[in-house]
């Protein structure tokens, strides 16, 4: 018998599918040696040799591995083929006590009959270049959060964390909520025209797009902490102009100029990789980071998709012509290519070897598995299965018409412009991308003249760059090279559930202002490790690690020597009183001077003296909180309850505590009924994930709820309550209904 050791339960099941009697199949449970939670496990004057234990969690694992290994006649480790997939295989021969020359090591990309069996046929050796990438991430991360953590604890407050990937993220949150506050809105006017031939029922839109040979409109880059942001200027920046130029254009002549006709063609993206199934998740299905990757590993783990953390848009020969079929038989033989279509990856240092995330049977249609998978698994397997089948369909083709139009009066010469496309071919459109609206324009030649129908100026003023969603902060971090597909969803998740940053109702990052005070205070004295450049071109070194063409000792060494000078210099430099907010007010007991500072559970006034004084008091917006609920009283004692705070917020409890515990949750009312039970009002929760949501104040007796904040309006086509949305729309709350504003 030969024993397999994979790192999850599910994966284990899955390959124990494939294999005989003759394997035995069992899971880790991941990893099986960390560094201790405890200490810092580094010893930084022997070459930062870290120093590895067994959690208490995984002994009984270990020991139970270990009597199995012993017992077989090979061991075979088949954990994932990313660098954490090969250290857990690393540390697993050492935690097992296991000989070198008895195991082996296989990687697979998807889990099917026909790639085990041809791992099992190619055995390797554990690659130690690749254990020591993950090595040099895990001490640096480590050497970063535990020195620079308790930096904060002093300078700010207790219990706040730095990280090398994390404070990147938090920054790129913050300046961007920065460049928001600090963009000057402008004034501009659009002017559109509504015409029609002579003789002709039929109305079209045009624009108005040059004046005198002057362009309307230009494009501006505005230069950015992460990118640049275009946005636009316009001749036209208010009224009177726009009145201007509208007493002109109801007086001109119009004459067709120029009449341009083309058909175009629209490619189907890449198959996805580990960023852009993120970002197609989050924008299409709703899905967080965190939860879409957490999808995708089931679905790996089960053998459904190939392996989920991947940067290349690579797919195989063998799955390209199995998608053709699919195509031919689904679809039908004109949406099929000749030739397989192949992608460039774009992102940096991204693994060539690896492939794409796809369908591990192409041949199995979302329908086909639907009964298998849960409701969230479908969902996101039929976005994969799509996105695989459209990157190998034929384009979509476009008839496109741009019709520039001549408007002439004594004074002015305008050029107007209405372009027009009409689908002929939906190609991919078929199973992959938005719904296509035609602009039909009635059949113009040069010299026709048409007639003036109306013509309309609309205020318009421009916007500043918009909060980042998950998907665009993702986004950011891949082309800006910062972290890795493995890092993304956990950086997202850190932050927010350190309540630096959070979202809105449209689901957009917002940082809270002890993430602001956390990341101004690292940028104005650890700049390098907020610094994008800087942090990828660490992500740089661990690929040459990876690679083989560096060592992970001198890459630690290097970044250490600087980074541990500078933070003791920091540590005596800076005071905690430089990120206090000071108060024109003094001290009612010492006469020292107020400031505002951060405890566990949110902002609090004290006195600059502490310890030597010890008075604090509450907040306006806390003293006003405890007058709106002021004269509230305890139904279990009679005494008045007051507003208290905890882990997870503000609260109501009883006065006459430690006596009486009652406690009671304060609600932030939405205003509108509970539809469902009539009685109850829907108010803001959280759930234990921390995500926003909206229910019944009378859980558990009816348990009513919606992620969106209701509008207080129903739905014309089925009654369910309106719920804002992304973008300013508003939608109708029920699944089954498409109603949307």
């Amino acid at each position: 018998m030969k024993l397999v050791i994979v790192e999850s339960p599910t994966k284990a099941k899955t390959i124990g599918k494939f294999l005989g009697k003759n394997y035995k199949v069992k899971s880790s449970y991941g990893h099986v040696r960390d560094l201790p939670t405890k200490k810092m496990g580094i010893d930084i004057k022997h070459d930062f040799e870290p120093e590895y234990t067994i959690p208490t969690k995984a002994k009984p694992r270990v020991e139970e591995l270990k009597e199995l290994a012993d017992q077989a006649e090979g061991v075979i480790l088949a954990t994932d083929e990313d660098r954490e997939g090969e250290a857990i295989s690393w540390h697993l021969v050492s935690a097992l006590g296991l000989d070198e020359k008895n195991i082996k090591r296989i990687v697979f990309h998807e889990i099917t009959k026909g790639a085990i069996e041809k791992a099992l046929e190619n055995p390797r050796q554990i690659d130690l270049h690749l254990v020591d990438a993950q090595q040099a991430r895990r001490v640096l991360d480590r050497l970063v959060g535990y020195e620079l953590s308790p930096f904060l604890w002093k300078k700010v407050r207790r219990g706040l964390s730095a990280g090398r990937v994390q404070s990147v993220a938090l920054r790129l949150i913050v300046e961007r909520e920065k460049e928001i506050k600090n963009f000057q809105s402008e004034e501009f006017w659009t002017i559109n025209l509504r015409l029609k031939a002579k003789d002709s029922a039929q109305e079209f839109e045009a624009a108005l797009t040059e004046k005198n040979g002057e362009k309307i409109e230009k494009t501006v880059t505005l230069k950015l902490f992460a990118g640049d942001y275009k946005t636009r200027q316009t001749i036209i920046v208010d009224k009177k102009t726009a009145d201007e130029i509208l007493a002109n254009l109801k007086g001109a002549a119009y004459k067709v100029a120029n009449v341009a006709k083309k058909e175009t063609l629209r490619t189907p993206p890449a198959p996805f990789t580990t960023s852009t199934l993120q970002q197609a998740a989050i924008n299409i299905l709703g899905f967080s980071s965190k939860q879409t990757m957490s999808i995708a590993q089931k679905l790996y783990e089960e053998g459904h998709i190939t392996y989920m953390r991947t940067d290349s848009v690579n797919l195989s020969m063998e799955s390209m012509l199995a998608a053709q079929k699919v195509i031919a038989s689904q679809f039908g033989k004109e949406y099929t290519l000749e030739n397989p279509r192949f992608y460039k990856t774009k992102s940096k240092g991204a693994q060539e070897a690896h492939e794409a995330i796809r369908p591990a049977y192409p041949e199995k249609t979302p329908d086909e598995l639907k009964e298998a998978l849960d409701n969230n698994q479908y969902r996101l397997y039929r976005l994969i299965w799509n996105r695989m089948m459209a990157c190998q369909m034929q384009p979509a083709k476009f008839a496109s018409v741009k019709v520039d139009i001549a408007a002439e009066n004594k004074e002015n010469k305008y050029l107007v412009r209405a372009n027009g496309s009409t689908l002929i071919f939906d190609g991919y459109l078929k199973v992959y991308g938005e719904t296509t609206e035609e602009n039909i324009l009635p059949p113009l030649e040069i010299g026709n003249t048409l007639d003036l129908v109306d013509v309309i100026s609309n205020q318009k003023f421009t916007s500043a760059p918009p909060r980042y969603s998950e998907a665009t902060l993702v986004k950011v971090l891949e082309e800006n090279g910062i972290g890795r597909p493995s890092t993304y969803a956990p950086t997202i998740s850190t932050i927010i559930e350190r309540k630096y940053v959070d979202k809105n109702e449209e689901k957009r990052l917002y940082p809270l202002e002890i993430g602001t005070l956390v990341s101004d205070l690292l940028v104005d004295h650890f700049p390098d490790i907020v610094d994008t450049k800087f942090t990828a071109n660490i992500e740089e070194d661990f690929d040459a690690i990876a690679e083989g063409k560096r060592e992970w000792v001198p890459v630690i060494r290097d970044f250490y020597g600087p980074f541990h000078k500078n933070l003791a210099e920091k540590t005596k430099e800076v005071k905690k009183e430089d990120y206090q907010e000071k108060l024109d007010r003094k001290c009612p007991d010492c006469g020292g001077d107020l400031v505002v500072k951060f405890g566990r559970f949110g902002k609090f006034i004290a006195c600059s003296n502490y310890p030597t004084c010890k008075y604090t008091e509450k907040t306006a917006e806390e003293k006003a909180e405890a007058e709106e609920y002021k004269g509230v009283i305890c139904e279990v004692c009679g005494a008045p309850m007051v507003v208290k705070r905890g882990r997870f917020g503000s609260f109501l409890g009883c006065s006459n505590y430690p006596e009486c515990k009652n406690i009671k949750k304060i609600e932030k009312k939405t205003g509108v009924k509970c539809p469902k039970c009539g009685t109850g009002e829907i108010v803001e929760k959280k759930s234990k994930k921390g995500r926003l949501f909206y229910g019944c104040n009378r859980f558990p007796d009816c348990d009513y709820a919606v992620w969106n904040k209701p509008t207080g309006e129903t739905c014309p086509k089925c009654g369910s309550l309106l719920v804002f949305a992304a973008k300013g729309k508003v939608k109708c709350s029920s699944k089954e209904c498409k109603f949307e504003k």
